[in-house]
């Protein structure tokens, strides 16, 4: 999705070509480590606008978790002598433009994927993206996962969200049972629209999409359980850059230390997570242990 309500794309198809164009270039591509952004004094930073609760527009002004962060990664930054340079790309080529070295780093709510972490490290995650199921607001038939068993299930075609759905389908061997049809969708929109019009039995998405859902649009949808083990959303940065990925440790331990973290998580997500790794995720056997997909 663009991890809205409304639109999904970061976990859709587009993200996933983006990303094949990131993997081509990325063995052709030279970044700048920090003491190049010292030395020239400035960072590239790239982000979105159509990706909320992270960045958005209302009433064209920016918003968003990202927005208000920016501001704390500037004032870092700038005790360091390096000042902090916007620029707002579609999602389709952002992660490309970075892996081919035109911007330093993603500052979006990128998930930490097997695929990506063979172009990029991820700063230390600043929220969860576990996988939960959606189902209509009143549905009293669906709860455990038992309850899922059989039904029929939307998620996004070619999405991070569809390559878990393992995870599923073994808890639901644990109960005796196993999945139903699963339907893929070009977006999110869409197969809310046929959850909510009956067509499916519940849809797969991540938990701060699932979260931002259910606070728009609480009348017809619900939260029901995790369905996977747990996800990160984190920022990527070129495997060339490690000096970069250990300056957004320093200031993930700032914001995190001095309670600020925590603030625009409860505001943005509407909770926040105290027990995320404080480590940066640099391969995919430490994502899973991360993940508990071993």
């Amino acid at each position: 999705m663009k991890h809205s309500t409304t639109d999904c794309k970061p976990f859709g198809l587009l993200r996933k070509l983006a990303l094949a164009s990131c993997l081509l270039g990325a063995s052709l591509s030279a970044h700048a480590d920090l003491a190049d952004i010292k030395s020239k004094g400035s960072m590239s930073v790239a982000t979105e606008d159509d990706y909320a609760p992270f960045n958005f527009i209302v009433d064209g002004k920016p918003e968003g978790f990202h927005k208000e962060l920016l501001e704390d990664l500037k004032a870092y930054a700038k005790e360091q002598g390096i000042e902090v340079k916007q620029e707002i790309l579609p999602w389709t080529g952002l992660l490309a433009s970075v892996s081919a070295g035109q911007y330093d780093m993603a500052f979006t709510g990128a998930l930490v994927t097997d695929d990506r972490l063979r172009v990029f490290n991820f700063a230390p995650p600043f929220a969860s993206a576990q996988h939960f199921y959606v189902k209509r607001a009143g549905d009293d038939s669906l709860g455990d996962i038992a309850s899922l068993c059989g039904k029929t299930a939307g998620v996004q075609a070619g999405s991070a969200l569809l390559a878990r759905l393992p995870e599923l389908k073994k808890m639901m061997a644990a109960e005796g049972c196993e999945i139903g049809d699963v339907i893929e969708y070009p977006s999110y929109p869409e197969a809310y629209a046929d959850l909510a019009n009956g067509r499916l039995d519940y849809v797969v998405n991540a938990l701060i999409s699932v979260n931002d859902l259910v606070k728009t649009r609480g009348d017809t949808f619900a939260k029901g359980i995790a369905v996977s083990g747990d996800g990160f959303a984190a920022w990527p940065v070129p495997k060339s850059s490690p000096e970069l990925l250990e300056f957004l440790v320093g200031f993930m331990n700032q914001v995190r230390d001095n309670g600020r973290l925590a603030e625009l998580q409860t505001k943005w997500f509407g909770e926040a997570f105290p027990s995320m790794p404080k480590e940066p995720i640099s391969n995919v056997e430490q994502f899973h242990s991360l993940a508990g997909m071993e």
